[in-house]
């Protein structure tokens, strides 16, 4: 069953750009993290959109930073 949705996710996430992909999977993480701290659904929710917003601008700053890897001026 595990081995079902990770590959589903891993399909769906194949066209997505780099912000989007790290949006889900900061979303993911802050949701979990944010459920077990506080042991409810508004935490899951607040985690979610932090790590959402966080985990978009992290794959944005990564991507450009990678894009522009070996060229020397």
């Amino acid at each position: 069953m595990l081995l079902c949705i990770g590959l589903a996710t891993s399909s769906a996430l194949i066209s997505c750009t780099p912000g989007e992909r790290g949006a889900v999977t900061g979303g993911a993480i802050g949701a979990g993290t944010g459920a077990l701290i506080t042991g409810g659904a508004g935490g899951a929710l607040v985690g979610g959109a932090i790590g959402a917003v966080a985990g978009s601008e992290i794959s944005k700053n990564r991507a450009y930073r990678n894009r522009n890897y070996g060229h020397y001026r």
